[in-house]
C-alpha cells in the first residue's frame, strides 16, 4: 500500500449510493493506504469536514485530503458546496484538493468550475483506478515506506 502526506482520506460528496460504491471500489483498487469517506448530500459533507451534527464527535477520524465532489444533487448542489466551503475557517480546509466529478457534457460546467479558486480539475464520471492514482500522484508526495533506504 502506498502512502501520501497529506491524504489520510477521500471524501465522495455524491448522492448516488451505485456510483459512491464503485467509486469506493475504484479507490481500493489504487493500493493507496487512505480511508473513504462517503457524503450522500451537501450538509453531510459540510458536517463532516467542521464536525458538525452527526459527525460532532468525529475529530479522531482522518480528515479528506481529496474531496471528489459531484455537481448535480438534489437539494443543494455541488455548486451550494463550494459557496459553503469557501467560507469555511481554514482550519477545516485544511489542505483538501478539490476535484469536481460529473457525467455533464455541458461546457459551461467545465468553465464554471475551473474559474472557481477551491476546484483544481473537473473530471467525467466514473473514475478509473490509473485516473485515481494519477491525480494522486500530481497532487500529494508520497511517503516512503517505514524501513526503506532512499536511493541516492
Amino acid at each position: 500500500m502506498k502512502t501520501y502526506k497529506n491524504l489520510d482520506a477521500f471524501l465522495l460528496v455524491d448522492d448516488d449510493l451505485p456510483t459512491n460504491f464503485i467509486h469506493t471500489r475504484v479507490i481500493k483498487n489504487t493500493s493507496i493506504a487512505a480511508k473513504v469517506e462517503v457524503a450522500t448530500n451537501v450538509q453531510d459533507a459540510l458536517d463532516f469536514l467542521t464536525y458538525a451534527g452527526k459527525f460532532a464527535n468525529t475529530q479522531n477520524t482522518a480528515r479528506p485530503g481529496l474531496i471528489f465532489l459531484d455537481i448535480n444533487m438534489p437539494g443543494l448542489s455541488g455548486w451550494d458546496f463550494l459557496d459553503a466551503y469557501e467560507k469555511l475557517d481554514a482550519k477545516f480546509k485544511a489542505q483538501a484538493v478539490v476535484i469536481m466529478v460529473t457525467t455533464s457534457l455541458n461546457p459551461g460546467d467545465r468553465e464554471k468550475a475551473l474559474k472557481n479558486k477551491e476546484v483544481v480539475e473537473f473530471l467525467n464520471k466514473p473514475l478509473r483506478p490509473d485516473l485515481v492514482a494519477e491525480v494522486v500522484a500530481r497532487y500529494f508526495d508520497e511517503e516512503e515506506a517505514p524501513g526503506t533506504i532512499p536511493i541516492i
